[in-house]
């Protein structure tokens, strides 16, 4: 291993997610190439790195170095350059300058040791002069724990996020608790801290490691639909992971379950851990439901039947009998559920419920979990819709760190009414904070398709209100006429009751492409969506209107790789496109991207100079500008609502020219694309068919095996999720006597 100092003099490549760097340097004696992983690799700055030498094939001779130390500059010249770096926010070249001409080689010790006399110089006041002292101290501090945490294979860009959480203490907090990590930041997971704190010497039966780990695995299980696991199948898993015995973590979970982390219940006589905060959920839910079942409404002004007539004759819909069955049960009752597949007038009742009660003068709140679906309620009803984070005035707390919301129990909606649509996406903790902020004697509807895949978060609300037998319930099951015409719509019902669908209608919106080999597969869906489907219909845009929807993640025709061919011809490299390559991820001025988590503290501004906060995991948006002087990425979401990104954050970011079913939840393509191959059993289902063709609303293909597409509409297995709210809602339906008394 070679050792050399090194002052970096030009920065050939840099890359933000991992640090890894090229850069041309200068020693003593040579101008030198040197590579490796550099946070900050400012030039001016020195180094000390070790490493050793390399020939590459292209770019010749080059130093690689696999750790580094920063050695500050002695002369008054290399200080100069050092502060001239810009590694210290508010001092450039001219400052430098004068800092150094006034204080020459005792520069560095004078900003550490009395900052104040830093004032001598024209242009620094006091407040400045404690800022440059401060941006150093965070320097030193900073390259200190950098060098601590590279023996643990910890990258630079995560040491910068434990310093932004844990300042100059993060070295001692590591090493007391080194799981305090996944708690306090993003990206770093459990396996992530496990290993390093077994590089730390922990011991595998450490208690800080069993709790961490109880909690990961509850909360992988989480992230799968779960709000509960068993506790048997808790434990082995979490004895599998740490390879430690069952026994270890029995006593563990009561200490836990003591100290508020979890809570341990028999629920249907089995016994079962929650995450403390999915169980208070699950309690309030149940509660809140049944308190706004049993709740006094305000009444309408007149006959319901009358009034729907009225509104049916005004509007020119014919209405079946079902349609104002539901319609008179959202009016009657406290909480009511309106289900159905595509085409059986769920649109159409929304739009009579709200004009019925806004007849009456009462306040309606209109929501769906999707500013996309939002929108088409809007454009349908009439009537302004929101997404229910924004009904629920969410905003981040600063002292908590973490998401609130402005609307609760303390401070309710001012509503006489709340219609939520799409209501199947809705996971546990979002209904919860829902209901919460409902007050009783309201109307709460919720409208959605039991029959599509459940929320991505935990949970099975929908499904376990139906299933209750709590909660009044009304199914749509006729498709009319108007609906009929639409294969798109036939076949969703057809899929839905176990048959094949019918394609390649002449003049119809149902096509399959027969393809065998996921090599012709792929190649079909890239030529559909570059050359056939734009030149058939001719309104549409390739990128903005077509939508490729995948099972799959990974593989040929997985939506990594989709992305990957479809960014080639839909979006090529040119000139005059900037990019940006971030980790396997390359992003490009046009691109169709995706934000892939929850951010309520990301800023947006909109033309007209609005502003807010608040990006979600789903919302799709295009690359507007890459300023890569400025290390910047700039996304517009909904036509006009402008997000910047640091290169840094780009994490939170993917291409969206092809997505998975389960992300499109709530969306409505003008043209769906779809590869049917062999795709894992757990996901090759039928309600995962009948939700994808349910998002095309002119068009759907699919492109591949006709025996595949049949064997998915065999396939009715549906995931069973761990989840308590329908037997909690059972409990208080058999405390009800037949008169509707409480027991």
């Amino acid at each position: 291993m070679d050792c050399i100092v090194a002052k970096i003099t030009d920065i050939i490549f840099h890359n933000d997610s991992n640090a890894y760097t090229v850069a041309a340097a200068e020693t003593e004696d040579e101008e030198i190439t040197v590579v490796g992983n550099l946070p900050m690799p400012d030039p001016g700055r020195t180094f000390r790195l070790e490493g050793e030498w390399k020939n590459h094939p292209v770019y010749g001779e080059q130093f690689a170095f696999s750790s580094f130390e920063e050695v500050m500059p002695e002369t008054a010249e290399g200080i100069e350059a050092f502060l001239a770096s810009g590694v210290l926010r508010g001092i450039g070249r001219k400052t430098a300058a004068a800092i150094v001409s006034k204080f020459g080689k005792d520069t560095l010790r004078i900003i550490e040791e009395t900052p104040t006399r830093l004032t001598e110089i024209e242009g620094i006041g006091p407040k400045k002069a404690l800022a440059v002292e401060a941006a150093y101290r965070a320097h030193r501090e900073l390259a200190e724990i950098t060098i601590y945490f590279q023996q643990f294979g910890i990258t630079a860009d995560y040491v910068i996020k434990l310093y932004q959480v844990y300042g100059s203490n993060t070295i001692f907090v590591i090493q007391q608790n080194p799981y305090q990590l996944v708690d306090d930041i993003f990206g770093i997971g459990f396996r992530k801290a496990d290993a390093l704190a077994r590089k730390l010497g922990v011991p595998s039966d450490d208690e800080y490691r069993i709790k961490s780990a109880v909690k990961f695995v509850l909360m992988y299980y989480a992230n799968e639909g779960n709000t509960y696991l068993p506790q048997a199948m808790l434990c082995e898993k979490t004895a599998a992971l740490l390879e430690i015995e069952m026994s270890e973590i029995s006593d563990i979970l009561v200490r836990m379950a003591f100290e508020g982390d979890i809570r341990i219940e028999n629920l249907e006589g089995s016994t079962v851990v929650f995450l403390q905060a999915y169980y208070m959920a699950e309690q309030n839910v149940c509660k809140r439901l049944v308190g706004l079942c049993g709740a006094r409404l305000r009444p309408v002004g007149t006959d319901v039947g009358s009034m729907a007539e009225q509104v049916a004759a005004e509007t020119g819909i014919q209405m079946s009998e079902n349609q104002k069955f539901a319609i008179n049960a959202a009016i009657s009752n406290g909480v009511t559920v309106i289900t159905g597949g595509p085409g059986t007038g769920k649109t159409t009742i929304i739009n009579t419920i709200i004009r019925l009660l806004k007849q009456s003068g009462l306040e309606v709140a209109i929501a769906a979990p999707t500013g996309r679906a939002a929108k088409r309620i809007t454009e349908t009803s009439g009537y302004a819709a929101s997404t229910i984070h924004r009904l629920l005035e969410y905003y981040y707390s600063e002292s908590e760190n973490c998401m609130r919301f402005g609307k609760t129990e303390e401070d309710p909606l001012d509503a006489d009414a709340v219609i939520i649509d799409e209501a199947s996406m809705v996971d546990l903790m979002l209904m919860n904070a829902l209901v919460s902020a409902i007050k009783p004697g309201t109307r709460f509807i919720l409208v959605g398709d039991a029959d599509q895949l459940p929320s991505v978060g935990a949970g099975n609300v929908l499904r376990d209100i139906i299933d209750s037998e709590l909660i009044y319930s009304v199914r749509l099951t006729e498709i009319f006429r108007q609906a009929k015409e639409s294969m798109i719509v036939v076949n969703a019902h057809r899929i839905n009751r176990g048959e094949y669908p019918e394609c390649n209608e002449k003049d119809k919106d149902f096509f399959m492409m027969r393809r065998q080999s996921e090599k012709e597969m792929l190649a079909t869906v890239i030529e559909l969506c570059a050359k056939r489907l734009p030149a058939y219909y001719k309104d549409f845009l390739p990128v903005r209107d077509i939508q490729v929807l995948t099972p799959v993640r990974k593989g040929t025709l997985g939506c990594i790789n989709l992305n990957r061919e479809l960014q080639a011809v839909l979006n090529p490299p040119r000139a005059d496109l900037a990019e940006k390559k971030y980790a396997d991820r390359l992003f490009r001025v046009n691109d169709k991207v995706m934000q892939i988590r929850n951010n309520y503290q990301r800023e947006w501004k909109k033309s007209d100079f609005s502003e807010g906060t608040g990006v979600f995991n789903g919302d799709v948006g295009f690359v507007h500008d890459i300023e890569n002087e400025f290390n910047r990425l700039v996304v517009v979401f909904d036509e006009d609502r402008y997000v910047t990104y640091e290169f840094s954050e780009l994490d939170e970011l993917e291409l969206a020219y092809a997505v998975t079913v389960h992300k499109s939840q709530g969306s409505e393509f003008p043209v769906v694309v779809m590869p049917v191959s062999w795709f894992p059993p757990v996901l090759a289902t039928r309600n995962l068919l009948y939700t994808a063709v349910t998002r095309g609303k002119t068009a759907v293909v699919l492109v591949g095996s006709e025996s595949k597409l049949n064997a998915m509409v065999d396939n009715n297995r549906i995931t069973s999720r761990y989840s308590g709210l329908c037997p909690r809602l059972r409990q208080f339906l058999e405390k009800v006597t037949p008169d509707g008394e409480q027991a």
